[in-house]
């Protein structure tokens, strides 16, 4: 598909195409399409559906730019998010599986079985994603590894490790070190992907730079995040204002990544989990995702499934006797 742009004006294309093709490159990330250009002519390469949708967008920027609008990266963002265009679902993609592959420096990661592929492609092309379900199902994993491959192309600038600091049923008492150290061991998986993506001494220098950062979900009011990729892990031990207050924190041009368990919630009352009151009030907005896993999405031991099953087999009666307790009464 090809587009001219009248009338030539270099000037003009210069705010639209921005410095170092930037905003075309944002375009592209975001439509999946190849866009070359020559002047004002523009060539697009990809499925026809977002080869029209870019022509449309490149268009309509480029009478922006013309109205003198300067035309940033956060004005190209809004522009995608308010004309939805952003939210294409190319079914063509799920057959093709070499482009749901996560591509990093030092492997590659093969996302599994239809909802590993849904939800690397949700948390590619939406700014907040959420993934729910059981242990073992991939979903730190590959959050992990789609923040790698993000900073690793230069599509944002750091990545930031979140975790609430809630014990799982056992009481540590007091943890030595500085903060980095005190809220080591919570985000300890985390970890352990990005030295297996990236290497432990790579990582650590990258932490030195800021360029990942340990960051306690108590300490995050206040902040702006823009260019980033955050990771917020074991949500559902936030409370609800703590996942408002995080929610909010979102910035231009950051994806964020919500993972949680909703079965293994510590909160003293299990009806506080701000995972369970996200699931209720957001489940419909665009550009947020929800993907929700079950036991058949595990992808450790074989017995890790049972056990999944087994406990919510558990759950279910135990819930149901309940209930009959209470219709007694």
């Amino acid at each position: 598909m090809q587009l001219i742009l009248e009338p030539n004006d270099s000037k003009h294309l210069a705010k639209l195409c921005g410095q170092f093709d930037e905003n075309l490159k944002q375009i592209e990330r975001r439509l999946g399409v190849k866009i070359k250009n020559r002047g004002n002519f523009f060539e697009f390469d990809g499925l026809e559906e977002s080869k029209r949708k870019a022509s449309l967008l490149i268009g309509s920027l480029y009478n922006d730019a013309q109205k003198d609008i300067e035309l940033t990266p956060e004005y190209i963002h809004l522009h995608l998010q308010e004309s939805g265009i952003s939210e294409l679902v190319n079914s063509k993609e799920s057959c093709n599986p070499t482009i749901n592959h996560i591509k990093t420096k030092r492997k590659i990661i093969r996302p599994r079985g239809n909802n590993q592929i849904k939800y690397v492609k949700a948390v590619r092309e939406n700014d907040i994603n959420f993934a729910v379900g059981p242990a073992g199902t991939g979903k730190t994993w590959l959050a992990i590894a789609c923040a790698v491959e993000a900073l690793e192309k230069n599509k944002v600038d750091r990545i930031l490790l979140v975790r609430p600091a809630v014990e799982a049923g056992e009481k540590l008492g007091f943890l030595p070190g500085d903060l980095a150290q005190k809220i080591d061991p919570y985000l300890r998986p985390l970890y352990d992907a990005l030295y297996e993506m990236m290497g432990v001494e790579h990582v650590n220098k990258l932490i030195e730079r800021q360029s990942i950062e340990v960051a306690p979900l108590a300490f995050m009011r206040g902040r702006t995040l823009n260019n980033s990729f955050i990771i917020l892990d074991e949500s559902q031990n936030t409370t609800q204002e703590q996942m408002k207050m995080f929610l909010t924190r979102i910035g231009f041009n950051s994806t964020a990544v919500v993972t949680g368990d909703d079965t293994q919630i510590d909160l003293p009352n299990r009806k506080d989990s701000g995972l369970l009151h996200v699931k209720q009030i957001l489940n419909k907005i665009d550009g947020i995702t929800f993907t929700n896993f079950s036991s058949q999405d595990v992808v450790r031991h074989p017995l890790v499934k049972k056990i999944v099953d087994a406990y919510s087999k558990a759950s279910l009666l135990k819930n149901h006797e309940s209930k009959k307790l209470q219709d007694k009464c």
